[in-house]
């Protein structure tokens, strides 16, 4: 056995050994959202009564009790200080959440501190996997959909892993890492591709420049995609909540407000859209050089184009025309789901001239 075929049986035993990481973290992270939830949605619970009772200008006995001077008001003759009341309950309601949330953190959550242990552990056993291949085939490790997978999870793991450094973003871990092990089976299984040669249209310096600014951004997206989901749900439950109606998915109540999540979100979008925007760019330049034109509406051209489009009427929408709430996570969503058929159904169904980006 050649060392080149050494490393390779290396790097798909610790991407092996990774996916189990990551699955034990994924646990872990599951463990300490239940614990801690039925505690905390208690704590939470107490002060939805109080602040929607205030928000409503009456005492609140129970939570229906407050809602409902509310939505009378609302329905006669009265409605815009109806609205404006649900909206103070709202404002109130998702301070109080964020405020309750906080209180749920450090030492009073153990197994979140060994889930983001556990997780660091796994990124240093995939980061190991994805060099390993690098090495084994003497290039970049994004020459195909197996090499683009894998070192797009590791993307989506390194930058949860950092963002945890600036903001306590560990009521995600447990999509986040769940969603690492689906990218990882989904490359194992779905697209097994042995340490080769690049073709000859990708053996260039802008394999390195466009590909790798296209993982982080997919990456990014991934990040916002579990948040969009995360802020639909929590939407649900405080509608609930105001409506007088028992919420469930207590859960949730480790997860901040609709409100905090749509925000976070938003931000960490305008920096996946900045990146692809660079990949649509230099994609282009590189189609130039290897083809002799910038864009020939080739699919994968048209694609990585119509992400980009959702992504820019995302940005404009939710910046400009007030596009907040549970449409700016659908939008963000449906923009998630492009990059996913841009990945698996095109680069397999469709003919084109990027069909050498194989399985």
């Amino acid at each position: 056995m050649t060392v080149n075929e050494t490393l390779g049986a290396w790097s798909d035993l610790f991407m092996l050994l990774a996916a189990m990481t990551y699955l034990v973290a994924f646990v872990a992270f599951a463990w300490d959202m239940a614990s801690h939830s039925k505690a905390l949605r208690g704590a939470v619970d107490s002060g939805e009564r109080e602040l929607v009772g205030a928000a409503a200008g009456t005492p609140a006995a129970t939570a229906g009790e407050a809602a409902e001077p509310a939505d009378s008001r609302a329905g006669h003759g009265d409605g815009h200080r109806g609205r404006g009341y649900r909206t103070s309950a709202r404002s109130a309601l998702a301070g109080h959440v964020a405020d309750e949330e906080m209180r749920y953190t450090g030492e009073r959550r153990p197994a979140a501190r060994v889930a983001v242990a556990v997780m660091v552990l796994g990124f240093a056993v995939h980061a190991a996997a994805v060099v390993s291949r690098a090495f084994a085939a003497g290039r970049v490790p994004w020459g195909n959909m197996y090499e683009f997978c894998t070192t797009g999870a590791l993307v989506v793991a390194g930058v949860f892993l950092l963002a945890l450094l600036a903001r306590d973003l560990r009521f995600v871990g447990s999509l986040v890492s769940g969603l690492v092990v689906i990218m990882l089976c989904a490359a194992t299984i779905g697209f097994p591709t042995p340490v080769g040669p690049l073709q000859p249209a990708l053996q260039s310096w802008w394999l390195v420049i466009h590909v790798s600014i296209a993982v982080a951004a997919s990456g990014v997206f991934t990040i916002t995609f579990a948040m969009a989901v995360l802020q639909l749900l929590q939407s649900r439950r405080e509608r609930a909540i105001l409506s007088g109606d028992r919420p469930g998915m207590g859960v949730l109540a480790m997860v901040p407000s609709s409100q905090a999540l749509e925000n976070l979100s938003f931000r960490l979008n305008a920096v996946g859209f900045a990146f692809w925007t660079f990949t649509l760019a230099a994609g282009a330049i590189w189609a130039e050089q290897a083809w002799g034109r910038y864009w020939g509406w080739d699919t994968k051209e048209v694609w990585t184009f119509v992400i980009w489009v959702v992504y820019a009427a995302y940005m404009h929408a939710r910046a400009t025309r007030g596009w907040t709430g549970n449409r700016s996570a659908w939008l963000s969503i449906v923009g998630y789901l492009c990059v996913i058929f841009n990945f698996t159904v095109v680069n397999t169904v469709f003919p084109g001239l990027h069909s050498y980006s194989g399985v």
